[in-house]
């Protein structure tokens, strides 16, 4: 994993928001959890099929990135190219 990547997640708002990803409308929530320890972030894309779920765990060994059941690169291209509204 990037510093590229975990500055762009940790730029991504916290909570529900909406946003742009390729051109296209998505509702992203990015939840906190584990006294910030982990973060999740889920994303639907509006009016069509795409989703997106990772868990991020910051471990005092370095972050993990753990995708739910998608690749690795997937959820990678998508929070770099992620824009909030």
């Amino acid at each position: 994993m990037t510093s590229e990547f975990l500055a762009a997640f940790d730029a991504l708002p916290s909570g529900s928001f909406k946003a742009q990803f390729e051109g296209r409308p998505y509702i992203v929530s990015k939840s906190v959890l584990s006294k910030g320890k982990a973060q999740k972030l889920v994303a639907e894309e509006l009016g069509g099929s795409d989703y997106i779920s990772l868990n991020l765990y910051r471990l005092a060994s370095g972050p993990r990135l753990k995708p739910c059941e998608m690749p690795t690169q997937k959820v990678v291209t998508f929070v770099l190219g992620l824009t909030p509204d």
